[in-house]
């Protein structure tokens, strides 16, 4: 009991240690008990790294809704597909205050994406450290990290990672991000029964589907299509939430309901 609490609150200092370094916008995701809240950063605050084919641990997706308008991204991002699914019901009107676009339609998305292996392992780094600065178990010596506390630490990286690349798939198909309780992700694949049996150290990536709230202004995604052109960002990979310079023009994948399982 006592281990179980002293893990907690090392989780949670974690989860404060990412919200401190990345302010700016908020993800609440939900994946059956999976709830999780942590800030993720706009794409020209991170540095991104290239990952070349990159795999995916095999995850039995749930299958793409009927309907919606599947839209094109303004800039790279490997793997994903976006679908317009119509305007967002049911929303509570919960905005931060201040909030810029708190009067702009919310409409709601389906989104399949993948979390890049580089991504999982060094977040999986970066809690581990900060855990072990922490670490005061019963029986282990001050700043270790015992065996058992181990898969909670991996968990706690996968969800991150989601966390992170639904942001870049908001800045990669030109959305606004929706803050507060409106800016729920729902997660449809379950995301802590995954991250118990994905290895580490490894490169393989994990896809997952998942619906979310989020501003669609054409204007403001023709802009940074231009910029794209004009060669000023280009390439989201889901393993950072930054930009690379690619001035071709982007094209959404097709691929079949079938294609997404594989």
């Amino acid at each position: 009991m006592m281990n179980s609490l002293i893990l907690t609150v090392l989780l949670l200092g974690c989860a404060a240690t990412f919200s401190l370094l990345d302010p700016v916008a908020a993800f609440v995701v939900t994946s059956s008990s999976l709830s999780l809240s942590s800030s993720s950063s706009s794409s020209s605050l991170l540095t991104s790294r290239l990952h070349a084919e990159a795999k995916a641990t095999t995850v039995e997706l749930k299958p793409e809704p009927e309907g919606g308008e599947e839209i094109t991204s303004v800039k790279t991002m490997t793997g994903s597909r976006m679908k317009d699914m119509g305007e967002a019901t049911g929303l509570t009107g919960v905005r931060n205050k201040g909030e810029e676009d708190a009067n702009e339609t919310v409409y709601k998305f389906w989104l399949k994406a993948r979390v890049e292996g580089p991504l999982i392992k060094e977040l999986h780094s970066t809690v581990l450290k900060d855990s072990a600065k922490k670490a005061n178990f019963p029986g282990f010596r001050k700043g270790q990290v015992p065996p058992f506390a181990m898969p909670q630490i991996k968990g706690f990286a996968v969800q991150e990672g989601v966390i992170r690349t639904c942001q870049s798939a908001v800045d990669a198909y030109g959305l606004k991000s929706v803050n507060g309780i409106d800016g729920e992700v729902e997660v449809l694949e379950d995301i802590p029964e995954i991250a118990k049996v994905y290895k580490l150290p490894g490169n393989e990536g994990i896809e997952f589907t998942a619906y979310f709230n989020a501003i669609y202004d054409p204007a403001y995604a023709e802009q940074l299509k231009q910029k794209v052109v004009r060669g000023g960002e280009g390439v989201v990979n889901s393993d950072s939430d930054a930009s690379v310079i690619d001035v071709e023009p982007t094209t959404t994948t097709t691929a079949s309901a079938e294609e997404t399982t594989a």
